[in-house]
């Protein structure tokens, strides 16, 4: 069992705390400039790899078998994921209190050696748009301590696809809120079918630089990893 760190934006914690996401995907990211992607199927099963492409004299490309590079998952069935998100720091006197009171914070209460003083997490994912921590500052999930994680996931499935073979009821599965959750006409399922793919490529886009969204966006239509997973306790916790 391997634990990994994974990061997701505030609206993506949110649906992992009410338990309406289930899955992500993960750019399947080029090791060189000159190749491209696609599956390689034999005796071994299939693999993604990445084969070498040049250009012939007359402006056209060939491929080479070798050198390739088989694509190697982030993420296996069995690892642990810790989650990062936005956070910050709030001292026990920030909520008034004297002493250390442990029942009275409802996150677990901890001592800072650096700011020797004990206090506790907040998470933006749990707080109103105006409400804000002692100092002001939300930190970036990027940030965030091993420490500090309070959800923790288990890999049940990876699989790699393209990115726009994603369905609605993927789209359900990673997080994506469908106003309409009775689907049975068909002008209906083509409604709701296109709300969430556009819903789901707005947010795809977001998380892409802008320098590699011809290379990883959704018109770009990658590979990714999708990575199945499933709440769990704290490894170590009984």
């Amino acid at each position: 069992m391997r634990e990994r760190p994974i990061l997701f934006n505030t609206e993506m914690v949110m649906a992992l705390l009410n338990g309406t996401k289930t899955c992500t995907r993960r750019v399947v990211r080029y090791k060189y400039s000159n190749t491209e992607m696609k599956i390689k199927k034999d005796k071994y099963g299939a693999r993604l790899i990445e084969i070498q492409k040049d250009e012939n004299s007359d402006g056209g490309t060939y491929q080479k078998l070798l050198p390739f590079v088989e694509k190697e998952a982030p993420y296996q069935p069995g690892d642990i994921l810790y989650v990062r998100e936005t956070f910050a720091w709030c001292p026990c006197w920030y909520c008034g209190l004297d002493a250390v009171i442990p029942d009275r914070c409802k996150n677990p209460v901890i001592y800072d050696s650096k700011k020797k003083e004990h206090g506790c997490y907040m998470y933006r994912a749990s707080f109103e748009d105006n409400e804000h921590p002692p100092d002001d500052t939300w930190h970036p999930s990027i940030h965030m301590p091993k420490e500090a994680a309070r959800i923790f996931l288990k890999v049940t499935d990876v699989r790699v696809e393209r990115l726009q073979e994603i369905t609605v009821d993927d789209c359900r599965r990673e997080g994506i809120n469908i106003a309409t959750s009775s689907v049975t006409a068909g002008e209906t399922l083509k409604r709701n079918h296109n709300f969430s793919l556009e819903k789901f490529e707005t947010l795809w886009d977001s998380t892409i630089k802008k320098s590699d969204l011809n290379v990883y966006g959704w018109d770009a239509n990658p590979w990714v990893w999708v990575v199945e997973f499933e709440r769990c306790e704290k490894p170590g916790k009984e």
